[in-house]
């Protein structure tokens, strides 16, 4: 193998043939950014500038290593999943804050790279969108639920602070399915999404959207090796993500509104 833009791969088909030639992790970064859909310019920050990123490379390896989009859905879960019961079962500490938010935004950043490897490979199917989305939404009600256990089963918070991961949990739920519906709502009358254009000074609402983000809750967990420090930053996390999504439930709701009656 040489370190050129283009590696070639001694390796023939099952009936022989020519060698092929396999592309290098660049090359097949190249043609990732050209085949994906344009990215909402008021994504929250994390998640549009970070973990979009980062799912890139991961989609780059998982192409070159002949995985599925389901498959790499499938090491999302695995990652996410692993993060969400380390939370539960480890107390509070440095060992548990690294573990956690390490499985955590792997999960996070494979979860971006099956959907670019599907359109890379052409390969995206309602299945693979309807996998994707269970696996979210079993991750939304569970990470809250895994750290209200882990703080009851470890002893390190006060009862009280039982109301923030319940609140995350109703808050989660609903700002998913909120989210989901509206976006299949609009499709079925063939209205663009308004996030796509990022409307003015996208770049200030991504900041501004940030607290919400699925991508900064993963990183606060590596404030779990201070955990009083940790439990006042997911308090407000949580409080932020309640008031977007009822100023996002209203701005909706009225959208759906003025829609056009037709059959879905």
């Amino acid at each position: 193998m040489t370190g050129t833009t283009t590696e070639r791969a001694a390796v023939r088909g099952r009936g022989g043939g020519r060698p092929r030639v396999r592309e290098s992790h660049r090359d097949v970064l190249g043609r990732l950014g050209s085949a994906q859909k344009q990215a909402a310019r008021s994504a929250p920050a994390y998640s549009r500038f970070v973990n979009r990123r980062l799912g890139r490379h991961l989609a780059a390896w998982a192409y070159r290593a002949g995985l599925t989009p389901d498959q790499v859905t499938g090491l999302s879960a695995l990652a996410t999943f692993t993060g969400v019961a380390l939370l539960a079962v480890l107390p509070a500490g440095p060992v548990q804050a690294v573990a956690v938010t390490a499985c955590l935004v792997l999960g996070y950043a494979l979860d971006s790279a099956d959907g670019q490897l599907a359109r890379l490979t052409g390969t995206g199917s309602s299945a693979g969108e309807w996998l994707d989305h269970v696996v979210d939404a079993v991750k939304i009600v569970t990470l809250p639920v895994a750290l209200l256990v882990g703080m009851h089963l470890h002893g390190w918070a006060d009862a009280w602070w039982s109301v923030v991961p319940l609140v995350h949990v109703v808050v989660g739920s609903v700002l998913f399915f909120a989210m989901i519906l509206t976006e299949q709502l609009r499709r079925a009358h063939g209205v663009r999404s308004v996030a796509a254009t990022g409307g003015r000074a996208p770049w200030l609402r991504s900041l501004l959207v940030a607290p919400t983000d699925y991508g900064v809750l993963c990183l606060s967990f590596l404030l779990l090796a201070v955990p009083g420090v940790f439990l006042v930053v997911y308090a407000v996390l949580v409080a932020c993500t309640a008031a977007f999504t009822a100023a996002a439930g209203v701005k909706w709701y009225r959208e759906m509104r003025a829609l056009a009656i037709a059959p879905v």
